[in-house]
């Protein structure tokens, strides 16, 4: 698979509960973090240092290289004004980029129908989980949607029929509590139809794989690995959808947070290791989010839920570094306790979608806003 002339795929992994920003990203410098996190603060000397100011986590040493590669960026203080702490909306907003009323078209499935306007390819956007996000919702847009390529290929046309059922029903589950009933779920219920001719297009791209990489044995990294078995099948792809979950740590933070960003750290590590042995990773860029991050005061084993976040985007085409401003900690910076935003995810979304997708913004984002230019744009 040659880097000429190849179009821009974007994947996107969601860390479903609200990622600890401060954990993650550690303002190892500043005794305002060590006062709010006697029990779960992160030893400075253990923090891998990005300059004199913060580091990462000691667990993410793999997407360190990245950075010190200048092939991951580290965006500071994403969120919004008004965050309300609540998982669902705060994901929705994510999803939709409606703050205000609850949207119906994502902001991803938009961007496919600018990309994509007769809707040719039913392939074109590819979740690879259960059901299919909100943020790949739009009308005409066909998004597919494989929870296990390898198990999807290998079942029984009975089992198939059963896996498709069960996949129709998560689908009206997920939206129902959301858009209740009417035209609009009509229109979801054929959307789930077209996930799932999508996903039979899916079947044959194990056939055409071949790597020497060793995945773990997450769940994640198998995710990961199905990615890179469809963008090597050269589909015409451009959008893959992932998540990754357990990031609500109210509890038991001190062994579940490392863990999870072990899983993330190796599992990104071996499917770029992946796309460079296929001379398939020019063309990729990875965006990493979650709905919020967390309070700045743990509550003794765990943290709850806050408000501004980390985001990170890892690939060739990345400018590396890191943008906007870590937010303040002292307590009268603070906003009832949480981090106050200094970064709009709407500006984050304005550079993934003009810079690297190359579809006008303004009118998914529904403005403009400040926008940290992070990725190289094509053709620059």
């Amino acid at each position: 698979m040659t880097t000429a002339q190849k179009q821009p795929v974007l994947v996107v992994l969601q860390l479903n509960g609200g990622n600890d920003y401060l954990n993650t990203v550690v303002p190892r410098d500043n005794p305002a973090y060590f006062d709010n996190r006697r029990t779960l603060g992160v030893p400075e000397d253990k923090v891998l240092g990005i300059d004199d100011e913060i580091g990462l986590n000691p667990v993410m040493a793999p997407l360190k290289e990245f950075y010190d590669r200048g092939d991951m960026a580290i965006i500071h203080g994403v969120g919004w004004e008004g965050s309300n702490r609540s998982h669902f909306r705060c994901m929705d907003i994510w999803h939709t980029i409606d703050i205000e009323t609850i949207g119906d078209k994502g902001w991803l499935g938009m961007a496919v129908s600018e990309i994509d306007h007769n809707g040719e390819n039913p392939v074109k956007a590819v979740n690879v989980g259960q059901g299919l996000p909100r943020a790949l919702v739009a009308p005409g847009v066909s998004a597919a949607s494989v929870s296990d390529l390898n198990a999807y290929g290998l079942l029984t046309s009975v089992e198939q029929q059963q896996e498709r059922d069960l996949m129709l029903q998560r689908f009206a589950n997920m939206y129902a509590p959301a858009i209740g009933t009417g035209p609009v779920v009509d229109y979801l219920k054929q959307t789930g139809r077209d996930a799932l001719k999508g996903a039979d297009m899916l079947r044959s791209a194990p056939a055409g794989y071949a790597s020497s990489v060793e995945y773990g044995s997450t769940t994640l990294a198998g995710k990961l690995r199905d990615v890179a078995m469809v963008h090597v099948a050269d589909l015409g792809t451009q959008v893959f959808y992932l998540e990754h979950t357990g990031y609500d740590t109210h509890a038991a933070q001190a062994t579940t947070h490392p863990k999870l960003w072990t899983e993330v750290s190796t599992s990104v590590a071996d499917f770029f290791d992946d796309l460079r042995e296929q001379e398939a990773d020019h063309n990729v860029v990875m965006f990493i989010f979650s709905e919020f991050g967390r309070r700045v005061r743990e509550n003794g084993t765990g943290t709850d839920h806050g408000a501004a976040g980390v985001a990170f985007a890892i690939g060739k085409r990345v400018n590396g570094g890191t943008y906007s401003t870590y937010p303040e900690l002292r307590p009268e910076a603070l906003n009832d306790g949480d981090l106050v935003p200094t970064q709009d995810f709407r500006g984050v979304y304005t550079t993934i979608l003009e810079d690297w997708l190359e579809v006008d913004a303004v009118p998914i984002v529904k403005g403009t806003f400040e926008a940290p230019r992070f990725i190289q744009k094509n053709g620059g």
